[in-house]
């Protein structure tokens, strides 16, 4: 499956300023993600930026980095503004919108998100297990799946915040998304549906307007850097694994 990667990433975190440029080991975090896309040999990578210091960072370097817009709502709307300006676009089969804060992802399940484009569905994502204590857990978003074949392929029907108390076909959600071209531009060009509005999730704005998402088992969550605690924690590992 012909396939492009856009990594969407800004400086300006709320929670985290400067973020993408946070030294991890010595190596920035775009960086690290940077080279786990190239790592996956599923096809060109691009990091979709809005700011000089990380453009430079990833041309210098050898990788291509494309300036967009610092007015999109979301990591979807900037690569989209990528794809939709990439000469023939319909070269690729899929798309892949892989989150700028995870360096520890494997490039093995990076590969996995294309599954569910291969299955047919119109998105594809990734869940892992979840313990009912992260359940509770207002951060993580959860995804309940209908399986068509175990830790293989299933149906994302549901995605929410609070607790439900309950893990049956409920795991963690896991940020990455594969999309066909036509799929991302009808999601990009709808209104924020009224499930997306309430659950502040905009998984929903597919789901609400029968754009199916297909998930994929992985089996670990990669950590997500939202914090300098989450950042100590991801160099505390790649000091062990000596990456």
């Amino acid at each position: 499956m012909k396939t492009i990667i856009i990594i969407p990433a800004r400086m300006a975190s709320v929670r985290f300023p400067n973020k993408p440029m946070a030294l991890i080991n010595g190596k920035p975090m775009i960086q690290r993600v940077w080279q786990k896309a190239k790592d996956s040999n599923l096809g060109p990578v691009v990091v979709a930026c809005c700011e000089e210091e990380v453009f430079n960072l990833i041309n210098s370097n050898g990788g291509k980095a494309v300036m967009t817009s610092p007015d999109h709502p979301s990591g979807t709307d900037r690569i989209y503004e990528v794809i939709k300006n990439f000469p023939d676009i319909n070269q690729f089969e899929s798309i892949i919108n892989l989150q700028g804060d995870m360096p520890l992802i494997n490039s093995s399940d990076i590969q996995k998100v294309n599954i569910p484009l291969i299955q047919g569905f119109d998105i594809g994502t990734l869940v892992t297990d979840i313990s009912l204590q992260e359940e509770k857990d207002l951060n993580i978003t959860k995804a309940k799946i209908n399986w068509i074949k175990k830790n293989n392929l299933g149906e994302a029907i549901n995605f929410y915040k609070i607790s439900k108390n309950i893990i049956n076909d409920v795991y963690h959600h896991v940020g990455i998304y594969s999309f066909r071209y036509q799929s991302l531009e009808n999601f990009v060009n709808l209104k924020p549906s009224i499930n997306e509005l309430h659950h502040k999730l905009e998984q929903w704005r597919a789901l609400d307007a029968n754009i199916s998402i297909g998930a994929t088992y992985i089996e670990n969550v990669p950590i997500s850097i939202d914090t300098k605690e989450d950042l100590i924690r991801a160099e505390n590992i790649i000091k062990g694994s000596n990456e």
